[in-house]
């Protein structure tokens, strides 16, 4: 075999095993790319009955909160996006980076925002004891979570994303939200009354 023929040789076999490695290496780099895809950004939690009277006081309407969860890894600019009740009141997010693995609590009142807690500024209440539906959606309006309570609960039908559980989590029986106060609370949210 001659030396040309063998450096031919070496040289396709070089060849051949960049190419597989660089197959290999393609859909790797491919999942990385679908970062904004592969975001993790949730409702994790709803007080939407502030504890005590509903009195419209700053203290009572910061009762009232929503959890919101970033469970990536990669930190998420939410500057733009939106929570919204089912009336349709919006709260938009202004500067926030909520880093990965971190929440931010969304207070109803007033109060100076942080990176873990930010204000809508209200005077009213927003969330009704009764029934409502919180609803995150991102810059481009697409709806990233909802979570539902009281009649009409949509299980995240919205998402068609069942994630083991139907969302209930609770919230009238375990953490003493409504019922088992034995309140029904009737000057409370005179305009979300249903």
């Amino acid at each position: 075999m001659s030396a040309s023929s063998a450096v031919r040789r070496l040289t396709a076999v070089a060849l051949v095993t960049g190419s597989v490695v660089a197959a290999a290496a393609l859909p790797a780099s491919a999942g990385q790319d679908r970062g904004p895809d592969r975001q993790q950004v949730v409702i994790s939690d709803v007080q939407y009955n502030a504890p005590g009277p509903d009195t419209r006081s700053n203290r009572s309407l910061n009762g009232e909160w929503v959890n919101i969860t970033n469970r990536s890894r990669q930190s998420v600019d939410l500057k733009g996006w939106t929570l919204r009740n089912s009336e349709g009141d919006k709260y938009t997010f202004r500067h926030l980076r909520l880093n990965g693995r971190s929440t931010v609590k969304v207070h109803t009142g007033l109060g100076r925002d942080t990176r873990h807690d930010v204000y809508q500024d209200r005077r009213e209440h927003i969330w009704d004891n009764r029934s409502d539906r919180a609803t995150l959606s991102n810059r481009r309006g697409s709806v990233v979570d909802t979570e539902s309570w009281g009649r009409g609960r949509g299980h995240d039908r919205d998402r068609g994303n069942d994630r083991g559980h139907d969302r209930d989590r609770g919230h009238d029986r375990d953490r003493g939200h409504d019922r088992d106060r034995g309140n029904d609370r009737g000057n409370d949210r005179d305009r979300h009354q249903r």
